[in-house]
């Protein structure tokens, strides 16, 4: 008899939604939460940027058809400033969100354009020992030929912050090797306390970003902040690599598919039928045709051609391929 895991405690999950696409990838999230995980208990945030001298445009989410929708799936949609990101680094929203939630309370936060496939509340999560996607390419840090290499830039960073560098290594991969070093995916996270990993994360990111080391004097910061912030912090709180089992989250239970030409490209069956099913709704149609890539992508049947020029057994191994070919056949679309 197979034996699962016992039932952790509640917690609550948070996405971001903000005008444009990704008030739209926040209604999708919602509700695959809401058809995929009904025995999910916990409160569900769409945390929403406010007007601020960081953003030259009103970054909340426009009309009332995705609030009124998002209302009747049980979110709750805190406002959250930002001081310190915005328009110039949006993924700084995932760091400053955090501060919008209740303290004390334990979190998984996800990026908007994931899908729950699967029963949230089977997730073994300890969330004393944090950690985050491991569905990841080796973007960063990108060494120059005469150095400083993998080893040297990590472990910069690391001494920054007074962590031990040792520690977090994968010592089952080469040297060099960047999978070697701690590095994720922030395609979700977890924790025990927001405000607790949510400053410290601030603090990182800021201090990374403002004052680096001379090791990252040739890396390209810009989009990978947060990524390099995130194993530092993960690190800190005594999380890491191995403390969430594998085939849950990027597995059964979520999708982070970041674009929809990706998703019908590379993800199985179950994500597509989980897509479909969920923006079925002729109510949730209306709302969502309103952004050309869903009425494109799911609606007119484009995701389906991208789909038929895949073996999903047999993909590409790097990502580019895949977009290459895509827009080669003129389906992309974001």
């Amino acid at each position: 008899m197979t034996s699962h895991p016992a039932p952790g405690p509640d917690f609550n999950v948070m996405i971001v939604g903000q005008g444009g696409r990704l008030q739209y990838e926040a209604l999708l999230f919602c509700l695959s939460l809401r058809s995929f995980s009904p025995d999910f208990t916990g409160r569900l945030f769409v945390a929403e940027p406010q007007p601020g001298p960081l953003w030259p445009d009103d970054p909340r989410m426009r009309g009332d058809d995705t609030a009124d929708l998002l209302a009747e799936l049980g979110a709750e949609i805190p406002p959250f400033d930002n001081h310190h990101f915005g328009h110039s680094y949006p993924y700084g929203n995932k760091i400053e969100a955090l501060a919008a939630l209740p303290a004390g309370e334990p979190f998984v936060f996800f990026d908007t354009d994931t899908l729950i496939t699967g029963d949230l509340a089977s997730v073994p999560f300890d969330f004393a020992r944090p950690s985050a996607s491991l569905r990841r390419e080796g973007t960063w840090p990108k060494p120059e030929l005469y150095g400083p290499g993998y080893g040297a830039i990590w472990k910069s960073l690391y001494d920054r912050f007074g962590l031990d560098y040792r520690s977090s290594l994968d010592l089952s991969q080469p040297d060099e090797f960047w999978k070697r070093y701690l590095y994720f995916n922030a395609g979700f996270f977890y924790y025990k306390c927001p405000q607790i990993f949510g400053q410290r994360f601030l603090d990182y990111a800021l201090a990374i970003r403002d004052t680096p080391p001379d090791e990252l004097i040739c890396q390209e910061m810009d989009p990978w902040l947060d990524q390099v912030a995130l194993p530092l912090v993960i690190h800190s709180l005594g999380g890491g690599r191995d403390a969430l089992p594998q085939g849950y989250l990027d597995g059964a239970v979520s999708c982070h598919y970041r674009m929809l030409p990706l998703l019908y490209a590379r993800e199985g069956d179950h994500v597509v039928d989980a897509l479909h099913r969920i923006s079925a709704h002729n109510r949730v149609k209306k709302v969502l045709k309103e952004y050309e890539p869903i009425k494109r992508m799911v609606y007119q049947g484009r995701g389906m051609k991208v789909r038929a020029l895949f073996d999903q057994n047999d993909l590409p191994r790097r990502e580019q391929a895949i977009r290459n070919t895509i827009k080669r056949n003129g389906f992309w679309m974001r």
